[in-house]
């Protein structure tokens, strides 16, 4: 039989060979480091039996999707080492995540960090056991009656939504552990080398404050001890850059329970955020886009006509203005759309160009609360491009140049790609979606852009290219994305003149560059530990002098800084100079200009810059100039 490689070759290899057998045949070290594999694009177990023409990709734990088995089987293992230790725990999920893996359990009383040592010790010893995962069938009614007998009404639960049959691995020997699960799995735990289990915490089954909360327990895998070494001291960083702490040190936000998931910013962090903004908005004005602003809340009917009402209305808010049903917004483009119906366009106008710096609000339940992370209340860089059909590609490329442009500016040179697919849920109809999603793989390829395919994770109303940034912790974020959309302008009725006067829909672009405003600044504070550069920073200098004696050149120096333009503090307390400087490190002041009699008399101020120490004496107007330079948009000392 013949077997077709991911880079078109054709492999000749025994009748009924498993995917394994495969991995042995292109190589032994690939065989060795392979954990599942793909056939005709369904990830399937190695032990799965090939047919003939099968296109066969083998994944290793290099691969998002063999990462993803890969944790998944060390949920399994989790669970399995749960219950040997408390056979009266139930299981509920057990997925792989970003990072790592969970599972969540229904217990008698909370685990103790002595019972999270013990499951550890368990967990290693079924790993060492190298015990098989064993995929088993079982018909649904069947499958009811074993996990009823054992109590597992959350399985139950599972296995009566299912649509199709479902399907089993069994971890060891025919009366070894037993999961619910599609799969697939390593060949065996053995592959799991190196674990820690990070965290436990509270966790409503299926999200809703309605059911019951269980027990989860976070952890991490991998095959290499190395691996898990470096992680942990990443993790051990991404504490420290923790961006809710560091807004706390650094005066920039806080929360409150009067607004659980709506950030208060404080007089810094405005200025970070209007600093972000202003640069935003120049970089828009000269790319041709033109700034509008619409209502936060607008009429239920508008969000019926968009769509949002039947694919979004769970994760909206609501309120009643003169017995009318009204909507918070959560998303900026019905507005937009509105702003252009307003007045009669030409296919001369085309394309036109809004940009909306828009607030928006978004029910999150609280159990997904993170920061400023995942917050009820945003602000979202969003853009509408109204466009003619034959321009679509031209314009998704000006915004892909314009995303990769404000990325590098904040010190963001590493992104990936991803082209994300009709979803289940989707208005409009197959055929137009074909046309959207053609439309941006053909940009992508002609810019022989590398991209990975997302199938089924577009918007409601057309697919996306979306960009996912990674920071110095090796961390991915998604921010900019690109969406095309055919749907929202025939739903709203929105035309343009064409040359020969008939009336036509245009295409609509919907494009975000930083994504959630509040979002991308915790992702700043965690990227620069704090120490943000110096055209980022709220306090670019502070003036320290160094008794009051010198408080009247310390105030003239100040306010020459201010004229200039750049961003200053002094400090006057009647504290030793010492204390002052140790205080603006804490607080990540890119300088300290410590003065004295010694600069006083010979108008020079002494420079401290933030972890480098002392760098010598300048005169005031060099310093001035050389911040200047440093305030540039772009320029990450």
């Amino acid at each position: 039989m013949n077997v077709i490689l991911p880079d078109g070759r054709t492999l000749s290899l025994a009748d009924g060979v498993s995917a394994m057998g495969v991995a042995e045949a292109i190589s032994p070290r690939l065989a060795k480091a392979a954990v599942a594999c793909k056939v005709n694009g369904e990830l399937r177990d190695l032990s799965y039996k090939l047919n003939d023409n099968d296109a066969v990709s083998i994944l290793t734990f290099d691969d998002p999707e063999g990462k993803t088995v890969f944790w998944h089987s060390s949920s399994h293992i989790l669970a399995q080492a749960v219950q040997e230790l408390f056979p009266n725990a139930k299981i509920a999920i057990g997925p792989a995540i970003e990072g790592g893996f969970y599972y969540d359990f229904d217990t008698e009383k909370p685990f103790t960090p002595e019972d999270i040592t013990a499951i550890e010790k368990k967990f290693k010893q079924i790993a060492e056991a190298k015990l098989p995962f064993c995929r088993a069938e079982m018909n649904a009614n069947d499958a009811r009656k074993f996990f009823g007998d054992k109590g597992e009404n959350y399985k139950i639960e599972l296995i009566n939504d299912l649509q199709e049959a479902p399907s089993f691995y069994r971890q060891g020997s025919e009366t070894g552990w037993v999961d619910l699960c599609r799969g697939p799995h390593v060949p065996n735990t053995g592959y799991i080398k190196a674990f820690k289990l990070l965290s436990i915490a509270g966790a409503y089954w299926r999200g809703s404050e309605k059911n019951p909360m269980l027990q989860r327990i976070y952890g991490v895998s991998f095959p290499k001890q190395a691996m898990l070494d470096e992680h942990l001291t990443l993790l051990e960083e991404a504490q420290k850059r923790d961006h809710r702490k560091l807004g706390k040190e650094l005066e920039l936000f806080s929360f409150h329970l009067e607004g659980v998931g709506f950030p208060f910013w404080h007089p810094k962090g405005m200025v970070l955020y209007n600093i972000i903004l202003d640069f935003c908005r120049r970089e828009h004005i000269r790319a041709g886009y033109h700034e509008i602003k619409t209502p936060i809340i607008l009429n239920e009917e508008l969000w019926h006509k968009s769509g949002h009402w039947d694919k979004y209305k769970e994760n909206m808010y609501f309120t009643d203005i003169d017995e009318n049903v009204c909507a918070v917004k959560p998303m900026n483009c019905p507005g937009g759309l509105l702003v252009f119906k307003s007045t009669p366009h030409s296919y001369r106008d085309l394309p036109l160009k809004y940009c909306e710096f828009g607030l928006v609000h978004r029910h999150e339940k609280s159990s997904a609360l993170h920061g400023l992370f995942r917050v009820r209340q945003f602000t979202q860089d969003d853009a509408h491009i109204f466009c003619l059909p034959e321009q679509i590609e031209d314009e998704i490329t000006k915004v892909i140049d314009f995303i990769t442009f404000i990325y590098k500016t904040f010190g963001f040179s590493e992104y990936k790609i991803e082209l994300s697919t009709r979803p289940e849920q989707y208005i409009g109809s197959a055929e137009i979606w074909d046309k959207a999603e053609n439309a941006l793989k053909n940009v992508l390829e002609k810019q022989n852009i590398e991209y990975k395919l997302n199938p089924g994770d577009g918007a409601f109303y057309g697919p996306k290219i979306d960009f996912h940034i990674r920071d110095v912790l090796k961390r991915s974020w998604q921010c900019g994305t690109i969406q095309l959309d055919f749907s929202m302008p025939e739903r709203l009725d929105i035309e343009y003149t064409d040359a020969d006067g008939g009336k036509k829909r245009p295409v609509m672009i919907h494009r975000a560059l930083l994504g959630s405003m509040e979002r991308f600044i915790g992702i700043l504070l965690e990227n620069y530990g704090g120490s943000l550069p110096v055209w980022l920073s709220p306090v670019q200098c502070r003036v320290l002098p160094i008794s009051e004696n010198y408080a009247d050149y310390a105030r003239g120096v100040h306010k020459k800084l201010l004229e200039a333009g750049i961003r200053s503090e002094i400090d006057e307390r009647n504290e030793k100079v010492g204390y002052k400087i140790r205080e603006a490190e804490t607080g990540k002041v890119p300088f300290m200009l410590v003065v004295g009699e010694k600069e006083r008399d010979a108008g020079t101020v002494s420079v401290r810059q933030h972890t480098k120490g002392d760098i010598g004496a300048k005169g005031l107007g060099e310093f001035i100039d050389e911040v200047i330079k440093m305030s540039v948009p772009g320029m990450n000392d």
